[in-house]
């Protein structure tokens, strides 16, 4: 840039008050340096006053587009030394103990062996070492520093080593691992999927069984398959099923419940979502134990296909899961403590229940409920059949499934 026509205080006054401004157009630092030095020498910035210096400093910082913390360090080296240079870093770098002829060493055998974990392999150095002085070095490099090379540039190179593509479904924290904790209050469901078995390689038909931990109701429904599809509206219909609040909801740790679209519709209802701890084998014990004593025993382990899911739960929302919460009594326990203070359950006959009479037996019962239910409502409907008379009807109904399945067999 030629600025000679700028030479006093008073012109670099004007030049800024200019609306149309230029700026200096510079390749390297080198050279924007040199200029500001110049400019600095030109206009005598050490003897000018404050105010003149702070003109000058405003000029410098446009001109050369250095922040104005930038220019003040550039003016403080020129007072200093006299002159304005570039730096010269000398910036410490540590020695690299293992080569790329090292790292490829490891390379080559991690593939070699199939990608070991850190232990094998390092073993396998130290034993190579033993009769090849070349591996004498890597055969030194720690398990963990093991991994750290295996991101080098040299490794990754001349491996061929393809990951599996993870599922952004399982690196998410959908749930929490813990027993739920009803306290005594209906609304805790416990959730299971019992499968019908397979048949040259054909999938049977796919029960979803719910109970409730206080009150033991229990709806049952089927699916062809356990799919977002099929899975969502099946399980909304099992939460509206029950006569009172749903407040958790907990499920083993399979993928057909702990996915993020059952998640997003548990939190659409308000409802917390729970799954079972590792080593804890007993925390969906209660729903297991009913997929024997319900499921099993009313369904068997034959082969049910799939194309009956529709016709399960025709059965099962018809008069099943009516029989079961009404006219079907369930054991509830009672928890004694013996000599020792160990925790013993015992099941005593004044105990079993219906869960429906369950239900009723619970403090604040009213305040259970969902809006719109009510005790005389639900009491019109356990007493619209005896227990017998109910249990025949599902059993005809059973046979006529039955038979509908064969047929379609």
């Amino acid at each position: 840039m030629n600025d000679t026509q700028i030479t006093t205080i008073n012109d670099v006054k004007e030049f800024l008050l200019q609306n149309d401004k230029i700026q200096f157009n510079y390749q390297n630092k080198t050279q924007a340096y040199a200029w500001v030095e110049d400019t600095l020498v030109k206009f005598t910035y050490i003897k000018l006053n404050k105010a003149d210096k702070g003109v000058l400093k405003t000029y410098v910082a446009l001109m050369t587009g250095y922040s104005r913390a930038q220019v003040t360090r550039l003016i403080t080296q020129y007072l200093r030394c006299g002159s304005v240079q570039v730096t010269e870093y000398q910036r410490h770098t540590f020695a690299h103990k293992y080569q790329d002829c090292d790292i490829k060493l490891l390379a080559f055998t991690d593939e070699l062996h199939e990608f070991p974990n850190g232990n094998a392999v390092k073993t396998t150095l130290k034993r190579l070492a033993a009769s090849d002085e070349q591996y004498k070095d890597i055969a030194e490099v720690s398990v963990s520093h093991i991994y750290n090379l295996r991101k080098k540039p040299a490794y990754q190179r001349i491996t061929k080593w393809f990951a599996r593509t993870k599922s952004k479904f399982g690196r998410l924290h959908i749930g929490q691992r813990q027993i739920p904790q009803p306290l005594g209050r209906p609304g805790f469901i416990r959730i299971d999927s019992v499968h019908q078995g397979d048949r040259l390689k054909t999938k049977g038909v796919y029960h979803i069984n719910s109970i409730d931990e206080v009150t033991q109701f229990e709806f049952i429904g089927a699916v062809q398959a356990p799919t977002e599809e099929q899975m969502l509206p099946l399980l909304e219909q099992l939460i509206n099923a029950y006569p009172f609040k749903i407040l958790g909801f907990h499920a083993d740790n399979g993928s057909e419940y702990i996915n993020q679209h059952v998640a997003a519709m548990l939190n659409r209802l308000l409802i917390k979502l729970t799954k079972s701890r590792p080593r804890h084998s007993n925390d969906n014990a209660l729903v297991e134990s009913k997929n024997g004593t319900v499921i099993r025993k009313w369904f068997g382990y034959s082969f049910i296909d799939s194309s009956n899911a529709s016709r399960l739960n025709a059965f099962y929302f018809g008069s099943f899961n009516r029989y079961l919460n009404f006219h079907r009594p369930c054991a509830f326990a009672t928890n004694i403590v013996d000599a020792k203070g160990k925790i013993k359950k015992i099941y005593r006959l004044k105990d079993y229940k219906t869960p429906y009479e369950k239900l009723k037996s619970l403090p604040h019962k009213n305040q259970n409920l969902k809006k719109g239910e009510s005790f005389q409502k639900l009491d019109s409907f356990a007493n619209t059949y005896t227990d017998n008379q109910m249990a025949q009807i599902v059993q005809t109904q059973r046979r006529a499934l039955f038979e509908k399945i064969a047929r379609t067999s």
